[in-house]
């Protein structure tokens, strides 16, 4: 089978990666798989381009897309001329721009497959496709009950998250002291709710005086955050270890005893939720998305107070995440039910 994902960013990071693990997964299952990214926007700051990765991964579309929701009209007129000669068998598109791109510029007898990343997406004007694919199972009923051809693509995950051998040595390494060690790994933003995780570190630590909580990531809230650890008396307590991606980003996780999620951004596959469970790390979650598919202990509520009930229950739940390997199989058999129903 030849498939092509179109991808219209240039950043390596959140969707981008899940990407390119899927279709590493799918060209190891034997199918020729490519993916299509931003090609215009080379300037990224603060994040991994990504072009570069895809082409050391051997997964790098050559079909002259620029694919960018920067182009000019003549540009995505080029794309869409380009896109419609290309031989392929299916097309997956994941982003708007590569929806609107898909919808005119589909290859004779390809399949055309949508991914959803979130429930705004589910709307009357929905964009025609053979299959969609949404990031947790609470929104396939929506697409079915209209007669879609829908599958869930949850968070796939890189090999290099997996428990720790030493996680003790890890925290000295990293300069990290109390017991037990938490952790909020997610951009500073309203949606993540780091405020209600501050406040809830300080009613926790009334019960656990040497527990430390450790926040990775940045973003517009970071400052409000730092602040609000300063008024609480939390100084002592708190690492902030900044934005952290690739093989540091892996050692911060593996070094956790448990992981807040206190909220989803764009996507609802909630990834970290994966990532922390197959490092080892006991997951609390908000019940939001995926959240409640990969979460030890469920937060019915977004409060402090609830936050604290759940870290404090000792709930484990035996969640067998599905390998990549499991996901890929999955897909390539949504094409195919695609397929055949043209």
């Amino acid at each position: 089978m030849r498939i092509l994902h179109l991808l219209a960013s240039p950043f390596f990071s959140g969707p981008a990666e899940n990407v390119a693990l899927l279709a590493l997964a799918q060209r190891e299952a034997g199918h020729e798989v490519t993916v299509a990214v931003d090609r215009r926007r080379k300037d990224v700051p603060a994040e991994e381009p990504a072009v570069p990765r895809f082409r050391e991964l051997g997964l790098l579309d050559e079909g002259g897309m620029e694919l960018s929701v920067k182009s000019p009209p003549w540009e995505m007129w080029s794309d869409l001329r380009r896109l419609r000669k290309r031989e392929v068998d299916v097309v997956h598109s994941h982003f708007s721009h590569d929806h609107l791109l898909a919808r005119w510029g589909r290859p004779r007898g390809a399949v055309l497959v949508r991914s959803l990343h979130a429930p705004r997406s589910l709307r009357a004007s929905l964009p025609a496709a053979d299959a969609y694919t949404v990031p947790a199972s609470m929104l396939l009923s929506p697409l079915r009950e209209k007669g879609r051809t829908a599958e869930v693509l949850p968070a796939l995950v890189d090999p290099r998250f997996h428990p720790v051998e030493d996680r003790q040595a890890l925290r000295r390494e990293l300069g990290l002291e109390g017991h037990p060690v938490l952790g909020m790994v997610s951009t500073f933003q309203p949606s993540r709710r780091h405020a209600v995780g501050v406040e809830a570190f300080a009613l926790y630590r009334r019960q656990r005086p040497e527990a430390r909580l450790v926040l990775v990531g940045d973003g517009a809230l970071l400052e409000a955050t730092r602040r609000q650890v300063t008024e609480l008396g939390l100084e002592d307590a708190v690492t902030f270890t900044g934005y952290q991606q690739g093989d540091a980003f892996v050692r911060w996780l593996q070094a956790l005893d448990e992981v807040w999620l206190l909220g989803l951004g764009n996507d609802w596959s909630a990834r970290a939720a994966a990532q922390a469970r197959a490092c080892g790390v006991r997951v609390v979650a908000v019940e939001e998305g995926a959240l409640p598919d990969l979460a030890d202990a469920r937060v019915a509520s977004p409060t402090p107070e609830a936050v604290v009930s759940a870290a404090l229950s000792g709930q484990r739940a035996p969640i067998a995440h599905p390998t990549n390997a499991r996901i890929a199989s999955d897909l390539l058999a949504l094409y195919e039910r695609a397929r055949r129903a043209r």
